[in-house]
């Protein structure tokens, strides 16, 4: 297995709609290893395939229990061509991203949803989810479509933001 490297926003690969997967092969599932390993490497809870260079509808998710805050890969969700069927409610939270490190923003999101979607050999299924899972889901289901969670945020919020952004690059281009 292996660390793979993650796309930084502003990279405009980013921005591009994944591809539905079609071969739920060794290679597949050599990616979805990957995708865990460098989720949890990167102290993670979800990962779309995108955020590592690869533009296909693969997502992987892995939430820290309850009772001690671990992520174990036994809880590891692997959705493939993931589609929203249901959506019920709305509810906001303080979301970040791996792929734009160090920012935090309050993202309003749908409260429950249900999801269809296939697992790594093909098999059909679909997950209810609410509270964080469900969070998480449409979080890491925007990146398949080209969305970051900072794409969200109104106006005067993403210009902010931005501002951020740049004043950081700046510091990391001044240092030695």
């Amino acid at each position: 297995m292996a660390i793979l490297p993650i796309v930084k926003y502003p990279n405009k690969r980013l921005k591009v709609k994944s591809q539905v997967v079609r071969e739920f092969d060794a290679n597949l599932h050599k990616l979805l290893d990957d995708m865990y390993e460098t989720m949890i490497a990167t102290n993670g809870i979800g990962l779309a395939a995108i955020q590592v260079d690869m533009p296909i509808c693969a997502l992987i998710i892995t939430l820290p229990r309850e009772e001690d805050g671990q992520q174990y890969e036994e809880d590891k969700l692997e959705l493939i061509n993931p589609t929203l069927l249901k959506t019920q409610g709305t509810t906001t939270y303080q979301e970040g991203c791996l792929s734009v490190p160090g920012f935090y923003e309050e993202i309003e999101r749908f409260e429950s949803i249900s999801v269809g979607y296939q697992d790594r050999f093909g098999v059909e299924k679909v997950l209810q989810a609410d509270g964080l899972l469900a969070i998480a889901v449409q979080h890491e289901m925007d990146h398949l479509n080209g969305v970051l969670f900072v794409d969200r945020l109104p106006i005067l919020r993403r210009k902010k933001f931005e501002k951020e952004l740049k004043r950081i690059q700046k510091e990391q281009k001044a240092k030695p």
